[in-house]
């Protein structure tokens, strides 16, 4: 269902018109809204909604208004009609309500049936949706077309499409603004992470449909992301059940996965667009085998509790949310989302041999959820974090380079509600032992 609403008045019922808008000004608020262009001017000058306004009615405003109806962009028109005057523009009219009757879409010729669509309106879920159309390897048309065959039949959908100039923290803000009741992201970690940081704190609801090259946040949350994505993610959308869960942030920048530093960032870094295009999720493992050849020791202070500690680290990760893939964030066996606790791994392998075999310990340590039992693997917990490197080493941040340490983390206990499938008991009650 999409979310614009069509406002049209004979000259006799604008005021008429304009008081209903005005005493539903809460429901119209979320949506977008188009009208002829006198009624238009009418509704803008009396409220402060914002209105596209088209042509007026007998220049041909009833028919772009039919045209936008035969398109599958409005959910509703309200055309108060004057039944006791006949219309030079009779014939305009008499499509517009045709093409409402062929393609379903509700049409209220009066007060009353007006006030019956107001109810409907008031009680269906307006979601704006989030596009990256660069994100990963499909065809980004067909995934769009897609998402809005799933989910507009449930809820009233605001698409938005990411741009060069327009990121998602923009688009985001701008659904806020609009009152929206669910906001999806759709593209790789860095949309959701960009969506979710304008998100935290806010209450409103996000809901992920994965379309990047590691999909991290939503594996970590149990939103199927290998098999089928675009269709599982949207079921799991339209169930509407939510969870709250912890973000954080680093160096006052956003973070709901993880912070890498070390190892990590410089894998990240060599897996660039280019790679992850050709390979997909390949790109990260042949990065990090790379790396491997590389990497070095850097000296590093961790302060806690300000109680500062200094190691010889090769990896170091600061993980929020992690799925058992990370293997960087594996110390503890499982990283829990909602524990108000971040998760700090040190890494500290002296050559390659003890390097592989630490990563092979951290994956067993993923699938046993158990911690490991290397010395040069120590994992820590904490709901802040100050970390300093020498050399200056770069930091990534849910799969982006934000530039080098120094960062300060600190977690943000329930900070962002996400649409996504029951936890499990068990893990329910790890989160409650740990606060």
């Amino acid at each position: 269902m999409p979310g614009r609403i069509a406002l049209i008045a004979h000259d006799r019922k604008k005021n008429e018109i304009v008081d209903f808008v005005k005493q539903h000004q809460a429901v119209f608020s979320r949506y977008q809204l188009i009208a002829t262009g006198t009624t238009g001017n009418q509704i803008i000058n009396e409220t402060n909604l914002s209105v596209e306004r088209l042509l007026s009615g007998a220049m041909g405003g009833d028919a772009q208004i039919a045209a936008q109806v035969a398109e599958g962009k409005v959910a509703a028109v309200i055309f108060l009609v004057d039944p006791l005057y006949a219309q030079p523009h009779e014939p305009d009219i008499q499509a517009l309500q045709r093409i409402c009757a062929v393609h379903n879409v509700p049409l209220a010729t009066n007060i009353a049936t007006a006030k019956a669509i107001a109810q409907y309106l008031r009680q269906t879920c307006v979601a704006h949706l989030i596009f990256n159309p660069i994100a990963g390897q499909g065809n980004a048309s067909e995934d769009l077309k897609l998402i809005k065959q799933l989910l507009e039949p449930g809820m009233n959908l605001v698409v938005h499409v990411t741009t060069p100039e327009i990121a998602p923290e923009q688009l985001t803000q701008e659904a806020i603004n609009d009152s929206a009741d669910l906001i999806i992201a759709s593209g790789g970690d860095g949309t959701v992470s960009a969506v979710a940081g304008v998100l935290v704190g806010t209450g409103i609801p996000l809901g992920i449909i994965p379309r990047g090259t590691a999909n991290a946040f939503a594996v970590a949350l149990g939103i199927p992301a290998r098999l089928m994505p675009i269709r599982s993610s949207c079921q799991v959308i339209l169930t509407g059940q939510t969870r709250v869960v912890d973000a954080a942030q680093c160096n006052g920048l956003p973070m709901i996965l993880l912070a890498g530093i070390g190892y990590e960032a410089e894998m990240v870094e060599k897996a660039d667009r280019e790679a992850k295009n050709r390979w997909g999720a390949l790109a990260y493992i042949m990065a990090g085998i790379q790396q491997f050849n590389e990497q070095e020791l850097f000296e590093t202070e961790i302060e806690i509790e300000e109680v500062v500690k200094k190691f010889q680290v090769g990896a170091l990760t600061i993980a929020n949310a992690a799925p058992p893939t990370s293997l960087m964030a594996q110390g503890s066996g499982k990283v829990i989302v909602n524990d108000g606790l971040l998760d700090v791994t040190i890494a500290a392998p002296e050559g390659e041999l003890q390097a592989i075999t630490a990563m092979v310990n951290l994956l067993g340590a993923a699938l046993l959820k158990l911690p490991t039992n290397r010395e040069d693997i120590i994992n820590l917990q904490t709901k802040r974090v100050k970390v300093i490197t020498d050399p200056p080493q770069k930091v990534v941040v849910d799969g982006e380079i934000i530039g080098t340490t120094p960062v300060e983390i600190e977690c943000i206990p329930s900070g962002l509600t996400v649409v996504a499938p029951p936890v499990s008991e068990l893990e329910d009650e790890q989160a409650i032992s740990s606060t």
